[in-house]
């Protein structure tokens, strides 16, 4: 069973242990996340000497190569890992050997796990934000389409004051409309990198936060690295 914990451990885990602290069955949905974050990462460290150009470019070409796979259906993600990133680091090292196993460095499960959802949750309000912003077009048009076209307002289940069909759809638009101002809300409001957080206060490498942030879109670095392992806001 693959974990990237317990390494002090004389004996295997236990099976019941083993289920109950794996994640694998819904975290594989991070997979191009915790792939884009790795190699975010990578970069850095390189840019920071941590790791030599033939070791960051290794590194990145088995993670394409990984990605590629999951993609095309030619690697599954199997109950044999316990989460996503004990995958791509396992299949990362069977690829391209011991330079696979310094993915890790200055990096902990727990700011990468914090990446790893707020990069999911990101691409999902920027999908949702597109369908809703569709929706609002297609209100437009319906509302431009009917300015004379009249029907009963109702009021407490009873017929009240005559409306246009444009001013009862226009009601829909402005509660949409709202909606999409809350997803710009969230994004902007969780659009700080975690990375670098390690376990719980930071590492003793000489990360560059700020250029790892960068290159993921986020609008600057976490500024607690116990707020940022410890977020479900």
């Amino acid at each position: 069973m693959a974990q990237l914990w317990g390494g002090r451990f004389t004996k295997e885990t236990d099976k019941l242990v083993y289920n109950f602290n794996a994640s694998i069955s819904f975290d594989q949905k991070f997979y191009e996340q915790d792939i884009r974050g790795s190699k975010a990462h990578v970069k850095m460290l390189a840019k920071q000497g941590i790791l030599t150009e033939e070791e960051r470019d290794q590194i990145l070409e088995g993670l394409e190569g990984i990605l590629a796979d999951v993609k095309a259906g030619k690697l599954a993600i199997t109950s044999e890992y316990e989460d996503i990133h004990s995958f791509v680091e396992a299949n990362l090292i069977d690829r391209i050997g011991d330079p696979g196993k310094k993915l890790h460095t200055g990096r902990s499960r727990n700011d990468q796990v914090a990446l790893d959802m707020k990069l999911y949750v990101r691409d999902e309000i920027d999908a949702i934000d597109q369908e809703v912003k569709s929706l609002l077009e297609a209100l437009q048009k319906i509302m431009e389409e009917n300015v004379h076209t009249y029907m009963p307002g109702f009021t407490h289940l009873q017929k009240a004051q005559p409306v246009t069909l444009a001013h009862h759809v226009g009601a829909y638009f402005e509660m949409f409309r709202r909606d999409r101002s809350r997803l710009f809300d969230i994004r902007k409001r969780m659009n700080t990198c975690p990375l670098g957080a390690g376990a719980l206060a930071g590492t003793t490498y000489p990360l560059d936060r700020e250029y790892t942030a960068q290159l993921l879109d986020f609008d600057e670095p976490t500024r607690n690295s116990m707020d940022s392992v410890s977020d479900r806001d």
